[in-house]
């Protein structure tokens, strides 16, 4: 596998292989970009098909987590970590000792955080190795240990915030009462999405991979449950992704019956030409690392020690206002919305650079 042509890779400054023998542990760390501040960037925990497929998913979220902060103006830099396993059976505590151990061996270089397969209790484990950890639970409230980790409900509501833009610019309402939504994934950001929007008064239509998770939802909000596989080509006003990346492609962008497209999963485009099908089917895309900003924001918030909620909501609102931003320049350039975002995100690294 060759690292510095593959095409993720992007001037990435460090990336790290880890393996732990004794506890099975085998790792990539990727470090895209510390001109705003120290690499931060959540583990996640998956039965990856292959190396390979671990090492792209690692540098392209590493290189969102970048261009993440640097749109949503707080000072942090882009980085990832990506642990090979079940999350299920073989997320063992000797396996997470091992994980803190890697992050450990950077000395603060790599701030980890919640990701898919890795939740805040698994975090406490993680933090008896390192301390360069946030979003664990904690009695007393301090820089990176709050009493609930709170990071998947500010992606929500930082989502939220954004669907609401997005809807106001493309259907010109500015209430969400009897809005259809296709929810994929009701996981704890999806779930939390699911219900700002079912409080606002939107339908929506659920899909889950567990079966069970999604039949919940609908119990809760009046929901219909879908199949995962369908629930992309519903007929709604907004589709959105909250599963794992790459929902959008060369399949089911074709397939799509919606005019918004904003959820909180990352890398929903399986390709970057993807958000230009989607412009020209007349579908307005928010950028993922854009709308889903609320939780590195949180994180950010946690590592200056400021605990003013207020302060954290006004933040997370402005994800709106960055949307607002990214839609119309993308209007009056005849670009697509994804190409916009990058291109915002680079200029302020550039400015950061050069100051």
């Amino acid at each position: 596998m060759q690292l510095f042509d593959h095409p993720e890779f992007d001037g990435h400054e460090r990336v790290l292989f880890g393996c732990d023998p004794g506890s099975g542990m085998r790792a990539v760390i990727a470090i895209h970009d510390r001109t705003l501040g120290p690499g931060v960037g959540g583990c996640r925990v998956r039965p990856y098909a292959s190396e390979a497929e671990a090492v792209t998913d690692v540098l392209r979220l590493s290189r969102a987590m970048t261009y993440k902060s640097a749109l949503a103006e707080i000072p942090l830099g882009g980085a990832k970590m990506v642990v090979l396993a079940d999350p299920a059976q073989e997320k063992t505590p000797e396996l997470l000792h091992a994980v803190g151990r890697m992050v450990e061996d950077l000395g603060g270089g790599y701030v980890t955080a919640e990701d898919s397969g890795m939740g805040a209790a698994d975090l406490e484990r993680v933090a008896e190795a390192t301390p360069h950890v946030v979003g664990i639970r904690s009695e007393a409230p301090s820089p990176g240990r709050r009493h609930q980790a709170t990071i998947s409900a500010s992606t929500a509501y930082g989502v939220f915030t954004g669907l609401r833009a997005a809807v106001a610019h493309r259907l010109g309402r500015r209430d969400l009462d009897g809005l259809r939504v296709a929810l994929q994934g009701v996981g704890s950001a999806g779930w939390k999405l699911g219900e700002h929007l079912h409080a606002a008064g939107a339908r929506l239509w659920v899909s889950d991979a567990d079966p069970a998770r999604a039949e919940q939802a609908a119990a809760a909000w009046g929901a219909e449950v879908v199949p995962p596989e369908a629930i992309h080509a519903q007929e709604v006003e907004v589709f959105a992704p909250c599963a794992l990346g790459a929902v959008l492609n060369d399949e089911t962008v074709e397939q799509l019956r919606c005019s918004v497209v904003a959820g909180a999963a990352n890398n929903q485009l399986a390709r970057p030409e993807h958000g230009e099908r989607l412009r020209r089917r007349g579908i307005l895309y928010a950028p993922d690392y854009a709308i889903n900003a609320g939780g590195i924001i949180e994180v950010a918030y946690e590592l200056q020690g400021d605990t003013d909620p207020e302060r954290l909501r006004r933040h997370l609102e402005r994800i709106g206002a960055t949307l607002e931003r990214i839609f119309e320049r993308a209007e009056a350039g005849g670009l697509d919305t994804a190409t916009v975002a990058d291109r915002l995100a680079e200029e302020r690294l550039r400015g950061a650079a050069a100051a």
